[in-house]
């Protein structure tokens, strides 16, 4: 059999067997088998030999057509399993030519359950075509200083395979199934953040398709409007298809510390002083119900990176701090172990009902100067059971660190991450009161000079709104995706335009 002919079998898969001719037909919005020559042939735009496949099959189409928020939901028509570069150049230029929507959706959870961590249908592609960023999940290689990765490499073997070698990528999400290409368009949290930014940042190089066709390799000094375009950019004008990622040493162990205050001006001020003070690699904080539920209590997180001979000095670590210190917690960790810290408690959740139901997420940038007036308006209606089995997060970011222009931050040099991770209970009937209360605590961040990350679920946001969100920073989002993807075929479920 010629490798044409083979290629030619492997375009579609899932919609009948014995075709001569497959392809779109605008005619009827749907893909078609016909027979050579017929008359229906006629109608048919031919799907181009791929190196993969081009799957249609219900049970596909299935998995991607919702994400893990749950909230919207949207079959492609097609999902391609790309066997090269070239065969998402041809898909991007087959959907401008038939006016078909494209969007990768990596859905890098656990080999056996894969999902898609997006929360209000950013990955998906509605009556189009999905391309599985699994296609790019080969890791091509790892030196002292740098990874070069596919992809839809997910951070969690991206994590094993740099630690077998006493490195790791310096900032990094604390859930790591997630994938390479996914969290560089919009930024990527972790706990060494406030030393060393969001894992956007870490991304020195990309090569991706462009929504016109081409393939490129883009950096802050080659063609750095498309790099700046891409990263953070939501998957507006280009799909990722491979990335060059910072690396450093990796500890051999790590010391954390959970600090805890009942004065939240007191936590901010130790919060500020220690990012300025620079003595701990990780750095975050959360709030939580005090132990006997009489209100709210803030936590500070200090992780202190050290490996053999060096022993942590716990007073120096502890030093000028101002927290409630009979409620110190000290635990040492092996650095590997650490790493992976959240897979036990993403067991738990599945054990316990509480992965597969939805999750009203929110995800908040909140101003140093608002936190005073913020958290407490928070924390005036929210209650524990809101939370479910989820918890919160609050850390500190240097805004200055994220230089990447599509990154939305607040105009001031600190700022913090306020997430609200909800996990509720199987049936619970409170989740569109959960989805209004996350739309009621934006509101409140806008007024006060906050901008919300782009994951998470916030309902009604229209395009005047995503305006506002980039700020002096849309006109450059708008002339890029006009020069890049000029028929507005990427990303549809952002909603950035429309």
């Amino acid at each position: 059999m010629s490798s044409s002919a083979h290629s030619r079998r492997n375009v579609l898969r899932g919609i009948g067997a014995g075709a001569v001719v497959v392809g779109w037909s605008a005619v009827s919005s749907s893909w078609v088998t016909a027979e050579a020559g017929s008359a229906q042939a006629s109608t048919v735009a031919p799907v181009p030999p791929l190196d993969g496949t081009l799957v249609t099959s219900p049970q596909v189409l299935g998995e991607f057509a919702k994400d893990w928020g749950g909230f919207v939901t949207g079959a492609p028509k097609a999902v391609l399993r790309a066997g090269s570069v070239q065969d998402v150049v041809k898909i991007v230029n087959y959907a401008r030519a038939n006016r078909l929507k494209v969007a990768v959706n990596a859905q890098s959870s656990s080999a056996d359950a894969p999902e898609s961590h997006s929360f209000w249908g950013n990955a998906l592609a509605p009556g189009g075509i999905a391309i599985d960023g699994k296609s790019f999940n080969k890791i091509h290689s790892i030196t002292s200083t740098h990874a070069v990765v596919g992809s839809g490499v997910s951070l969690h073997d991206l994590a094993a395979a740099t630690l077998d070698r006493g490195l790791i990528v310096p900032s990094q999400t604390d859930y790591l199934r997630l994938s390479v290409g996914g969290v560089a368009s919009v930024g990527g949290f972790g706990g060494t953040v406030p030393k060393y930014s969001v894992f956007s940042q870490m991304i020195e190089e990309i090569e991706v398709v462009t929504g016109d066709g081409r393939v490129l390799t883009a950096s802050p000094t080659v063609c750095p409007d498309l790099f700046n375009a891409v990263i953070n950019g939501g998957g507006q004008v280009a799909i990722i298809t491979k990335a060059k990622i910072r690396l450093m040493k990796a500890p051999q162990r790590i010391r954390m510390f959970t600090l805890s205050y009942t004065d939240l001006a007191k936590w901010q001020r130790d919060q500020e002083f220690l990012m300025r003070d620079g003595r701990f690699t990780q750095q975050g904080g959360y709030f939580s119900r005090k132990p006997d539920d009489s209100g709210w209590w803030y936590q500070l997180e200090g992780g202190f990176y050290y490996s053999s001979p060096t022993v942590p000095d716990d007073a120096k670590l502890l030093a000028g701090l101002n927290d409630e210190r009979a409620a110190l917690q000290v635990n040492d960790h092996d650095f590997r172990d650490w790493t992976y810290r959240v897979d036990p408690g993403e067991q738990a959740w599945k054990d316990g009902g509480f992965w597969d139901g939805p999750h009203p997420w929110l995800s908040m940038i909140v101003p140093a100067s608002k936190i005073q007036t913020f958290i407490p308006f928070v924390l005036s209606e929210l209650t524990a059971d809101q939370l479910g089995a989820g918890f919160s997060i609050l850390s500190p970011l240097q805004t200055a660190q994220v230089t990447r222009p599509l990154f939305a931050k607040p105009n001031e040099p600190v700022a913090y991450l306020c997430d609200l991770l909800r996990m509720p209970p199987p049936g619970d009937p409170n989740i569109q009161a959960y989805l209004a209360q996350n739309r009621r605590f934006y509101d409140k961040l806008v007024s006060l000079g906050g901008k919300r990350y782009l994951i998470g679920a916030i309902p009604g946001m229209n395009p005047a709104q995503w305006k506002r969100h980039f700020g002096s920073n849309w006109d450059f989002l708008v002339s890029s995706k006009r020069r890049y993807d000029p028929d507005s075929i990427l990303a549809p479920g952002q909603g950035f335009f429309a």
